[in-house]
Order: C-alpha cells, then sequence, then structure tokens
C-alpha cells in the first residue's frame, strides 16, 4: 500500500503493531475527548465561578495596583511634604536662633547697661549716704553748738558778721565795739547823723521756741509761749538800755535774729512783742530783712560821703571852668594866626605869579610893557610872625 510517496507493506508486523497503536489511541482520543466534554459539561459552573473568581481578582490586583499607586503618590507627596517642611522647619528654626541670639545679644548689652547705671546709682548713694553722715554730723554739731548759750551767741556773731560783710564797706562798721558805758556791742554801724551810728546785737531766744515746737498739750503750749515772750521781751530790754546812748549813737538799735523760723514765729503769733520793740525803739531782723535793711543803709552811706565830697567836687568843677576857658582863648588866638597865615599865602602867590610873568617876558625879550606895571608889592611880616 502506497500513501504519500511512501510504501507500507501492511504484513510486515512492525506495520500492524503501528497501524493498531495508531487506532487504539485514536479511539484513545475520542474517549478522552468524550470524557473531556463530559468533563468540561460538568465543570462549566465551576468554570464560570473561576472566571468570576479571576475577574474579581483581577479587579481586586487592578484595585491593589490602584493602591499601590495611590500609596506611592501619597508616600512621594507625604516625602514632599516632609522636605518641605523639614525646609521650613530648618528655615524657621534658623530664624528664632538669630532672634534668639540676637535677642541674648540685646538682653546681654541692656542687663551690662543696666547694671552700670546701677552701679552709677550705687555709687552715687554712697555718695549721698556719705553726706549724708557728714550731714548728721554737722547737724549734730549744730546742735552741739545751738544747745549751749554762749557757743550759740558766737554762732549768730559770726553769721551777723557774714552778712555785714557782704552788705557795707569795710570802714563803715566795726566789730565788737565798746561803747562809752563799757558796754561792747556785736557791730556797730558808722551812719551820719541822723541818725548817728546804730548798734546791732544778735540774740537767739531758741529754748522757748523749741519748747512751742515740742509742746504737746494746750498747757505746755501756753507756758512755752509765755517763756518765749518773756525771752524775747528780756533781749528788747537790754539792748534798748545798753546801746541806745543819747549822744553817742543812733535813737534806735537793731536785734539780729540769726534763724528765719524764730523770726516768722515771732511775727506771726506775737505780733505785740514785736510792737513792744518798736515801742522801745528796737528793730527785730532776720537773715533777710537784715541784708536788705543794710543794703539801704548803704545808700546812705554812699550819699552822704558824695555830699562830703561835694566840696572837692566844685572846687574841680571851677578849675575845670577855668582851664576851658583858657583853652578857649588860646583857640580864639589860634585862629587868628591861622587867618594872618592865609593871608600871607595868599599874598605870597601873587607875588610869585607876577615874578613868573616877568620872567617869561625876559624870556621873550618883551620890554615894552615892564614899566606900565606898577611896582611890586612887598608883603611885610609882623614881628610876632615866624617865617618857616
Amino acid at each position: 500500500m502506497t500513501a504519500g510517496g511512501m510504501t507500507v507493506d501492511l504484513n510486515d508486523p512492525v506495520v500492524l503493531v503501528a497501524l493498531g497503536l495508531g487506532i487504539l489511541l485514536v479511539l484513545l482520543l475520542v474517549s478522552s475527548a468524550r470524557a473531556s466534554a463530559r468533563a468540561a459539561r460538568s465543570i462549566e459552573p465551576l468554570a464560570q465561578q473561576m472566571r468570576a473568581m479571576a475577574g474579581r481578582v483581577q479587579q481586586l490586583s487592578d484595585g491593589q495596583e490602584r493602591l499601590a499607586g495611590g500609596l506611592h503618590h501619597v508616600s512621594e507627596m507625604q516625602a514632599n511634604s516632609q522636605s518641605a517642611m523639614m525646609q521650613v522647619m530648618e528655615t524657621r528654626l534658623a530664624e528664632v536662633q538669630a532672634r534668639t541670639v540676637e535677642t541674648l545679644h540685646g538682653s546681654a548689652r541692656r542687663t551690662a547697661h543696666s547694671l552700670g547705671e546701677l552701679q552709677e546709682r550705687l555709687q552715687a548713694i554712697d555718695k549721698a549716704q556719705a553726706n549724708i553722715t557728714k550731714l548728721s554730723g554737722d547737724v549734730l554739731s549744730l546742735q552741739d553748738i545751738l544747745s549751749n548759750k554762749q557757743t550759740r551767741g558766737a554762732f549768730g556773731e559770726i553769721q551777723l558778721t557774714d552778712i555785714v560783710g557782704k552788705a557795707l564797706p569795710s570802714d563803715s562798721y566795726t566789730l565788737q565795739a565798746t561803747l562809752s558805758n563799757g558796754r561792747r556791742a556785736d557791730c556797730l554801724i558808722h551812719l551820719p547823723n541822723p541818725p548817728g551810728p546804730i548798734v546791732v546785737d544778735a540774740k537767739f531766744p531758741l529754748e522757748g521756741y523749741e519748747a512751742l515746737r515740742r509742746a504737746e498739750t494746750q498747757e505746755q503750749l501756753s507756758r512755752a509761749a509765755q517763756a518765749f515772750r518773756l525771752s524775747v521781751r528780756k533781749h528788747i530790754r537790754d539792748i534798748s538800755d545798753r546801746y541806745i546812748l543819747e549822744g553817742e549813737t543812733a535813737d534806735g538799735a537793731m536785734m539780729f535774729l540769726p534763724s528765719e523760723a524764730v523770726y516768722a514765729e515771732l511775727h506771726a503769733n506775737f505780733p505785740e512783742v514785736v510792737r513792744e520793740g518798736f515801742s522801745a525803739r528796737v528793730w527785730i531782723v532776720s537773715p533777710t530783712t537784715c541784708m536788705a535793711t543794710l543794703n539801704t543803709m548803704r545808700a546812705i552811706l554812699k550819699d552822704a560821703r558824695m555830699r562830703a565830697q561835694a566840696g572837692a567836687i566844685r572846687r574841680e568843677l571851677h578849675a575845670l571852668y577855668g582851664d576851658v576857658d583858657r583853652l578857649g582863648a588860646r583857640v580864639a588866638n589860634l585862629d587868628r594866626h591861622f587867618g594872618q597865615a592865609a593871608k600871607d599865602v595868599q599874598e605870597i602867590k601873587i607875588s610869585a605869579e607876577k615874578a613868573s610873568k616877568r620872567a617869561r617876558r625876559l624870556d621873550n625879550f618883551d620890554f615894552e610893557d615892564l614899566g606900565d606895571e606898577p611896582a611890586p608889592t612887598v608883603a611885610v611880616l609882623r614881628a610876632d610872625q615866624r617865617v618857616d
């Protein structure tokens, strides 16, 4: 048997075996195909479920891929955000650090400046404390001075000397002047008559004044006022009896109170004592009013000295008038001399012009008009004139 150009011997056992095997294989394939068809029909629902599950798995896979992409995008965004946030935080942190450093430097400068000012103030406080300590010592010394009558009197005399020395010339007063009755005045001012030399005596009724300040009850105040009143009245009587001398001093004297507070207390609450001083011709003054009174006395002294020098001034004026009169006469004589000299100069100029004219004619041999001219005028000088 020939098939496809090949010759096959059917009697050959091998061929027969091969054909048997081929038929068996075909039968097996047909049977398998049938079984497969039956199996396929039996597993069709399962296949559908498997396809559905595969679709769902695919959907899940797609969703997972989208989720992975979203997660990757979110991760990238988060990374970018974190990077941007880190940059912002680093910038902010640098700014905060710079501000902190600047603030610390500023605070350090302000602290150093404040410490410097504090040190200066402490030094000023130390100086003030030293001054207060010194002032406390001075106050205690002043209290010691004022607590003793003799030292208190010396304090008033020193203050009076200072005021008088500033207000009056040194030759217009005498300190510790002794009067004819043997009494020694603190200051004697040499005023002209009237009123004449006037005495200024320093008194300091401090005990009565301090008692007034310390009084707490009405009874204590009344006793202190009475003591103060009696003390001032005694001073007024002593000054009136000792320092007002007829024909030697002025018809009055001054009582100097070294304290403005005592003076104010006296005039504010004890006007009757002040009036008693007026009646006794004793004028009570404080440092301020004493300076004003002394300035008035200085004007009086200046006026008196001007009047004393009036005679010498009149003599000088008379001599000055004589000098002025002689000066006027001499100026008049000089004016006359200048007038005569000007006239002589004018005549000399005329003679010079005529001589010049004659010289020109002689130079030109023009003698025709020479005999017609008058003789030249000769200037005659007086004996008191001088020719230079």
